[in-house]
C-alpha cells in the first residue's frame, strides 16, 4: 500500500512497526492459550511444567527480549529487514513479559485475581505509547531540540526548550503521584493531558492525595470529599467499562 510505503518504509519505522505488530498479536495469542488452558481444553497444550515446575512465559519473554534486543544492536542500521526480525522478536518478548507484570511486581501468581489486572493495563500502556511512536507523535522535548539543531533560524533559544521539557516532565511526574496514570503516561506525547492532571484533583488514595488531603485539616477534608466524590460518581463507572473491555479481550478475573 501507498500509506505504508509513505509513512513507515520510507521514515525508517519498519522494525518500529514489526515490534508493534508481533507484541500486539503475541499477546493475543498467549492470553487465548491461557485462556484454553484455564477452560481445561483438552486437544490444546497445557502449562509447561517439567518435574512438576510451572514455567511461566514471562521466562521466555525475557529470553526473547535479550535474543531481539542484543541482535538490533547488533545488526548495522542499513540492514533493514534483519532490523526488522529483531524487533519482531523483541516484540514477542515483551508480550510474553508484560503480560505477566503482575507477577513480576508482586513477586507471586496473581495472573487471575484482581491484582492481576495489572498486567493487562501494562500491556495496554505499551500498546497505546507504542502506536505514538509509530504514527510518528514524538515525545515532548525530542521535536524542539531536532528542530533547533537542525534549523538555527528557529527563533526559540536552546535553553528555552530545556525548560519546556523539564516543565513538562515534572508535571507528568505531579500527574502520576496524583494517580493518573494513562494521563501521565500519554501526557509525555500529549502534552496539554498533563497539564489537565497536574490542576485537577488527585485521585483518593494516590501519593499526592496522601501528603496533600490530610485528615486533620478542613482544607485537606474538603479536597478529600470532592476528590472521593468524583472517584464514586465520574472514574468508577468509567472503570467498569475498561474492566469490562480488559476481561472480554484477556478473560475473567476472579
Amino acid at each position: 500500500m501507498a500509506w505504508f510505503q509513505e509513512r513507515i518504509i520510507e521514515t525508517d519505522r519498519l522494525p518500529l512497526f514489526c515490534f508493534f505488530a508481533a507484541m500486539v498479536l503475541a499477546f493475543g495469542f498467549i492470553r487465548l492459550s491461557v485462556r484454553l488452558i484455564r477452560a481445561q481444553v483438552r486437544w490444546w497444550p497445557g502449562n509447561i511444567t517439567p518435574g512438576g515446575l510451572h514455567i511461566h512465559h514471562v521466562v521466555f519473554g525475557v529470553v526473547l527480549m535479550l535474543i531481539g534486543g542484543v541482535a538490533s544492536l547488533a545488526v548495522p542500521p542499513d540492514l533493514v529487514s534483519a532490523r526488522s526480525v529483531a524487533g519482531g522478536i523483541f516484540g514477542v518478548g515483551a508480550a510474553l513479559v508484560l503480560d505477566e507484570f503482575a507477577l513480576i511486581l508482586h513477586l507471586r501468581d496473581v495472573y487471575w485475581t484482581e491484582t492481576g489486572r495489572t498486567s493487562i493495563d501494562a500491556v495496554f500502556v505499551a500498546i497505546a505509547l507504542s502506536g505514538l511512536l509509530l504514527i510518528g507523535v514524538r515525545p515532548i522535548g525530542i521535536e524542539e531540540f531536532y528542530d533547533f539543531d537542525s534549523d538555527p533560524l528557529i527563533p526559540h533559544p536552546f535553553w528555552w526548550s530545556v525548560g519546556f521539557t523539564v516543565l513538562n516532565l515534572a508535571l507528568a511526574v505531579i500527574t502520576l503521584l496524583k494517580g493518573k496514570i494513562w494521563s501521565g503516561l500519554l501526557g509525555l506525547f500529549l502534552w496539554p493531558l498533563i497539564y489537565i492532571g497536574a490542576i485537577r484533583l488527585a485521585r483518593p488514595g494516590s501519593p499526592w492525595a496522601r501528603w496533600r488531603y490530610r485528615p486533620d485539616r478542613r482544607r485537606g477534608q474538603r479536597k478529600l470529599a470532592r476528590a472521593t466524590w468524583r472517584e464514586i460518581r465520574l472514574r468508577r463507572p468509567i472503570i467498569r467499562g475498561k474492566i469490562w473491555f480488559q476481561e472480554l479481550i484477556a478473560g475473567r478475573h476472579s
